[in-house]
This record gives C-alpha cells, sequence and structure tokens, in this order.
C-alpha cells in the first residue's frame, strides 16, 4: 500500500523487517510441504541433530550446495587484550562452527526474500566495430 499527498507521488511504504522464530519456520514447513506442524518439527529437528553431529565429529562437512555448508574449524590459541586494562589475556585453542552461505541463499537475499535462482551469467561482450 502506498500513501498519496494529493501531488500524484505516492510514497512507498518501508518494508516491514520481521524474523522468524523456530515455530514460525515449522509452520512454514508443513504448510509448503502440505504435512503437519509435528512431522516438519521433527524433520528440522532431525536436520539440525544430523548438522550437529557432523560438526562434533569434525571431519564431515556438510553441504547443501548452493544454499549452505556447515564444517568444525581449528581456533589457536592466542595471546588478546583485556579491552578496559589493556592487559594480555591468553585465549586457549577451541573448535568452532563455520557456517558458509551458498550462492542461491545470496541471491535470494539481495533479491529481497523469497529462493532465488543462482546469478545469471555475464552477459556477452559486444560485437567488434568495424575495422575499415
Amino acid at each position: 500500500m502506498s500513501f498519496d499527498l494529493g501531488v500524484g507521488v505516492p510514497i512507498p511504504e518501508p518494508k516491514r523487517r520481521w524474523s522468524m522464530n523456530k515455530s514460525d519456520v515449522i509452520a512454514a514447513m508443513a504448510d509448503r510441504a502440505g504435512m503437519s506442524n509435528k512431522d516438519a518439527g521433527a524433520c528440522l529437528d532431525a536436520f539440525f541433530d544430523v548438522v550437529a553431529d557432523a560438526v562434533a565429529a569434525g571431519g564431515d562437512k556438510v553441504s547443501i550446495p548452493g544454499w549452505i555448508s556447515f564444517e568444525q574449524v581449528h581456533r589457536a590459541a592466542r595471546t588478546a587484550r583485556n579491552p578496559q586494562t589493556g592487559e594480555p589475556v591468553h585465549v586457549a585453542a577451541r573448535n568452532a562452527c563455520k557456517v558458509s552461505v551458498g550462492s542461491k541463499l545470496k541471491a535470494a537475499a539481495n533479491s529481497g526474500g523469497g529462493a532465488a535462482e543462482a546469478p545469471p551469467a555475464a552477459p556477452e561482450a559486444p560485437p567488434a566495430a568495424p575495422s575499415w
């Protein structure tokens, strides 16, 4: 919906920003797949369990090509600084989860929402000018 100030120039309504919690995601999955919320919730929980187990094992990278990937990475021990005192602080080595976004998810984010296809290929070069 847009508003008109009487001068013929519509003012676009600002985009509403909102976030989805787990229940919202489950409801959307159930609606799109034509299943119950209970079944969709079980699917989502199973997905999270599989990803967490694979990342915790450390050797497996979970990848959904074009969308997202998860993997365990090792962070080496290092010396950091306390920002208030400037005193050096030892940070122990640890493992972390690295999440990488794929091209289809990036394209969906850049298009303003919704699932989008991968970005189109670069346009062909124009024909060369004649050299007479």
